[in-house]
C-alpha cells in the first residue's frame, strides 16, 4: 500500500512511540502488527489502520509555534473578537498580563495529532473532555500529545489521554478524548 501523499510542512516536530514495551520512536506509525481478530472488524482492520491498530500506552506528539497570525485566522473561522486576543491595553489589565491566543488555537494542535499521527488519517473526535489549565501567548511553541488508553474491540474506537504543554514546561490542556477511526482512500506520491 502507498504511503499518504506528503504535504507541506505546518508542524515544526512530529513523532509517535510505541510505549508498550520497546520505548522505540517512529516517525511515523509504520510498525506492522499482526492480523488481530476484532470481532465484527476483522475484516476491515488493515484498511482502518494500515500502519497497524493502536496499541494501549502509544504515544504521539506534535509542536508548533503559536503566531499573532493564528488569532487572526481563528477569528476569521469562529467570529471570536474576544478583547483579550486582540487589545494589549484590555489585556494587560486582565490576569493574563498580555495578549493569549483563543482556546481553539491551543487544542486545534490535538486534532493534528490525531488526525496525522495516532489513530492517524481517517480519525475524528467523538467525544472531548479537556481542561484549560494555563493560557498560550503568540510566540509560544506548543506540543499536543495522544497516548491510547483503550482500543474498542468491536468498532475502530480509541480513548486518548490528551494534553498540551508550552515550551517552559507549563501544561496548559489536559483530558481526555473519544475517536473513531473510518477507512479513507490514500493517494499516491505524486
Amino acid at each position: 500500500m502507498a504511503a499518504p501523499a506528503q504535504r507541506a510542512p505546518t508542524m515544526t516536530t512530529s513523532k509517535s512511540t510505541d510505549g508498550a514495551a520497546t520505548g522505540i520512536t517512529l516517525a511515523r506509525r509504520v510498525t506492522v502488527f499482526s492480523r488481530v481478530q476484532l470481532g465484527n472488524m476483522s475484516s476491515n482492520i488493515d484498511q482502518v489502520w494500515p500502519g497497524g491498530i493502536p496499541r494501549v500506552g502509544q504515544v504521539a506528539e506534535r509542536s508548533r509555534t503559536v503566531h499573532a497570525k493564528d488569532i487572526e485566522r481563528f477569528t476569521d473561522i469562529s467570529g471570536d473578537r474576544n478583547p483579550l486576543h486582540y487589545d494589549e491595553a484590555v489585556a494587560k489589565a486582565s490576569r493574563f498580563g498580555e495578549i493569549v491566543v483563543q482556546g481553539g488555537v491551543t487544542s486545534a494542535i490535538l486534532n493534528a495529532v490525531v488526525a496525522e499521527d495516532l489513530p492517524g488519517p481517517g480519525t475524528v473526535f467523538l467525544q472531548v473532555n479537556w481542561s484549560f489549565k494555563a493560557p498560550v501567548r503568540p510566540g509560544d511553541t506548543i506540543t499536543g500529545r495522544a497516548e491510547v488508553l483503550e482500543v474498542r474491540t468491536d468498532k475502530p474506537i480509541t480513548k486518548l489521554k490528551t494534553s498540551v504543554v508550552r515550551d517552559d514546561g507549563t501544561l496548559v490542556l489536559d483530558g481526555d478524548a473519544m475517536c473513531y477511526t473510518m477507512p479513507v482512500a490514500r493517494r499516491e506520491n505524486p
